[in-house]
């Protein structure tokens, strides 16, 4: 009776781990469901590749972080990006990214903003153009069943992650002097010192940020989506504004170069370099409460000594508490590339 028993057990496992009884047996059925079958419910990876274009907007000296709207708005520029990302789970994706990205600031925008004078009075201005290789992060608040063909007509995402980036700060010089608005590079004119006998080490033109934002995805047809991104990149860098320490000695720019001396400190140019814009009336609005102003004298030419808070190796001409930071928003055209060709089973 024993071995009977043992021989009974021993068939009734072996009857339901064959295929065709773990097909049609399943608790669901129980309740009167019909659940699928394993094999429909495996997600397949997938692959999409995607070219965007959008705009750029640069926080940092030169575009306050509160001052946020007008910080945008005043220095907006563009990007243009390229993807390939692959879906790896129903939510969850991992993409490679390229981006050239130009942002901009300039202090002549806070012309009259009270708070501001002396931003205005710094009279700075840069544009840089950003290449950044990115790997990021990418989760769907949308699940994807299965095959992307079946996915969902509006799909919205978070994304984070992280990426390298090349930059380079460059600005025009006082046409007035150099006959020329041609734009040059900041960076050799160690601006603050930097490299110079006394001074930090120049600053690195790579650096890392740390790309964050959401996104949403909206479905054409099969294999195409069309796709909309906002993403800030905090950065690890202070300079691409080049400003981001104290004022350098005059003397010790004008050794290095008439132009590192110039483009060290601009305070008493008369026309704003980038946007040609003239700044007498609100560099005299700034230095007429000072002890030292005479109304009856030129406003330049009195303080071409330099004016106080602008010139002494221990004044302030960049805030290094804060990094800079950009934003990018996306429009873009996403394909999906299509997996491999399956042939149906042979019955």
């Amino acid at each position: 009776m024993k071995k009977l028993l043992q021989l009974f057990s021993l068939l009734l496992i072996v009857s339901l781990s064959s295929p065709s009884v773990e097909a049609q047996f399943k608790f669901s059925n129980l309740f009167g469901g019909k659940e699928k079958t394993r094999k429909n419910r495996i997600f397949e990876p997938t692959s999409t590749v995607s070219l965007g274009f959008g705009s750029s907007s640069y926080y940092g000296d030169l575009s306050p972080y509160n001052r946020f709207i007008q910080s945008t708005v005043n220095g907006v520029r563009w990007n243009a990006n390229f993807n390939y990302t692959r879906q790896i789970s129903p939510n969850v994706g991992i993409r490679f990214g390229l981006t050239w990205a130009r942002i901009s600031g300039d202090d002549s925008f806070m012309d009259g903003v009270a708070g501001f004078e002396a931003n205005f009075m710094r009279n700075l201005h840069f544009r840089n153009d950003i290449k950044e290789l990115s790997i990021v992060g990418q989760y769907d608040l949308v699940r994807t069943e299965r095959s992307y063909v079946r996915r969902e007509q509006i799909i919205p995402y978070i994304f984070g992650g992280i990426a390298v980036f090349a930059h380079d700060p460059v600005a025009r010089p006082d046409s007035s002097v150099y006959h020329t608005t041609d734009w040059v590079r900041l960076q050799p004119l160690n601006t603050e010192g930097q490299g110079l006998p006394g001074y930090g080490t120049p600053y690195s033109l790579i650096s890392v940020s740390f790309p964050v934002g959401f996104g949403v995805r909206y479905k054409l047809n099969s294999s195409w989506d069309l796709g909309f991104e906002m993403g800030f990149r905090y950065t690890l860098t202070d300079y691409l504004d080049d400003a981001g320490g104290n004022y350098a000695s005059r003397t010790d720019l004008e050794k290095q170069s008439p132009l590192s001396r110039d483009m060290g400190n601009r305070t008493l140019e008369v026309i704003a370099a980038n946007r040609g814009i003239d700044r007498t009336s609100g560099f005299v609005n700034y230095v007429k409460d000072l002890p030292s102003y005479d109304p009856n004298q030129d406003p330049f030419a009195q303080y071409a000594g330099g004016v106080t808070g602008f010139s002494d190796v221990a004044d302030q001409r960049g805030n290094p508490k804060y990094k800079d930071s950009y934003m990018l928003t996306t429009v873009k055209l996403i394909y999906h590339i299509p997996g491999k060709i399956k042939c149906p089973a042979i019955r």
